[in-house]
């Protein structure tokens, strides 16, 4: 059924509004906002196929460019959450890999790209983020780490990229087709209608699945180290304030470090896959890329400087709104008097969505990259005890804490 098209428009900003704020909830609640973002992801098409005459031409490259912003916020949470540093690496990689896959695709439209730099961090991190649940992730060593990114990327990803992007065969059409003989316009609803058994036969045979599946897993797993939680702070933190603090004001003293490089790196490789999908951008990926170090930097001296003066954001939607009006007021300068005498141009309308895609990126990453940091230094810190206590410099703390009860 063909709605009018107000109505594909009002079906069209619903999905995409979902797709944009469901994600927002992943550093609080990984797995299930994660799992959300990922049925979205794999409906949407089927939803515009349904209730909408929308063209879908250019559908690909808006998948993968909100693909990659609820990727990017995936792996900013991972710099809040993830306290095992070879999951953390692991992750990381995977990441960039990924998005630096898809920024290449976007330049150059060569569909083995894709296959190439396959999605593998987002199994993964639900790979971690479904052992988490229940067990300490600690138990996974390195080698079985990685040892699940390799079995997600060769026996899961590589498949199923070669599905999508080099066989180009759509699944939903496929079954419709070959399994139940219908053109693919047909509606799912009237497919349910014209089999009515097969669909309640197929519900109960996935569910007696599903319980078995769950019976047999459980049959082999440890035991449970803790009650299930979706929340990652259920079980406390592995690091203090006081610890994120002093990161904060360690990060502060130095401007231009690997921090910013990173976040100059990741936002330009976002907001260029972003700029090849939105019509009316004739800035080159060069000027955009200056312009994002141009925000970065006065986004990270901001914080900085108030780090500095001993004033900290108190809430993380302070912070973005602030941010908001920073980057506002150097996008549109870099728009009306840096991009002219470039001889390029940006439609304000999208310019202003890369603000806010941008201020929500930086934001992210500088309320969370000190947990990662803090890590790191109370990491440091065991190190060179241990390595004291080794050498009979000091006694280790377990011990000399014996000591004195026993006085």
């Amino acid at each position: 059924m063909a709605f009018p098209e107000s109505d594909d428009l009002l079906v069209f900003l619903l999905v995409v509004a979902a797709r944009l704020l469901v994600p927002l909830a992943i550093p609080t609640r990984p797995l299930p906002a994660i799992l959300a973002a990922l049925v979205l992801d794999a409906v949407d098409q089927t939803v515009f196929q349904t209730f909408t005459v929308l063209n879908l031409t250019n559908y690909q490259g808006y998948d993968k460019a909100l693909d990659v912003y609820y990727l990017t916020i995936a792996y900013l949470s991972t710099l809040r959450n993830w306290a095992d540093r070879a999951a953390f690496g692991i992750g990381r990689f995977l990441f960039y890999d990924r998005l630096l896959g898809v920024a290449l695709f976007e330049l150059t439209l060569l569909r083995p790209l894709l296959l190439v730099f396959p999605n593998t961090f987002e199994y993964f991190f639900i790979f971690y983020e479904v052992v988490r649940l229940r067990w300490n992730p600690r138990r996974l060593t390195r080698r079985l780490l990685l040892a699940a990114a390799a079995t997600i990327w060769v026996v899961v990803k590589l498949p199923q990229e070669y599905w999508i992007h080099i066989a180009r065969l759509d699944t939903t059409d496929l079954i419709k087709r070959r399994l139940f003989g219908v053109p693919v316009e047909t509606g799912w609803g009237a497919i349910v209608a014209m089999y009515p058994v097969a669909f309640v036969g197929a519900g109960v045979a996935l569910a007696l699945l599903a319980a078995l599946a769950r019976w047999g897993v459980g049959a082999m797993l440890p035991p449970a180290d803790w009650p299930r939680s979706f929340d990652p702070d259920a079980r406390g933190r592995d690091v203090t304030p006081d610890q994120v603090r002093a990161a904060v004001l360690a990060h502060a003293r130095r401007l231009f470090d690997r921090e910013l490089a990173e976040k100059v790196a990741l936002v330009s490789l976002v907001t260029v896959i972003f700029s090849q999908i939105l019509p009316g951008v004739r800035a080159s990926n060069v000027q955009l890329a200056v312009g994002v170090a141009v925000v970065v930097l006065a986004n990270t001296a901001l914080t900085e400087a108030m780090a500095r003066s001993g004033v900290g954001w108190p809430s993380l939607a302070l912070q973005f709104a602030a941010s908001v009006v920073v980057n506002l007021g150097v996008v549109v300068a870099f728009d009306l008097v840096l991009l002219p005498f470039a001889g390029g141009r940006i439609n304000l309308a999208h310019t202003l969505f890369f603000a806010l895609l941008l201020t929500l990126m930086v934001t992210l990453y500088d309320r969370y990259q000190p947990f990662h940091a803090a890590r790191l230094a109370a990491a440091r810190t065991a190190a060179v005890t241990a390595a004291l206590a080794a050498a009979g410099r000091i006694l280790p703390p377990a011990s000399g804490a014996r000591a004195a009860g026993d006085d």
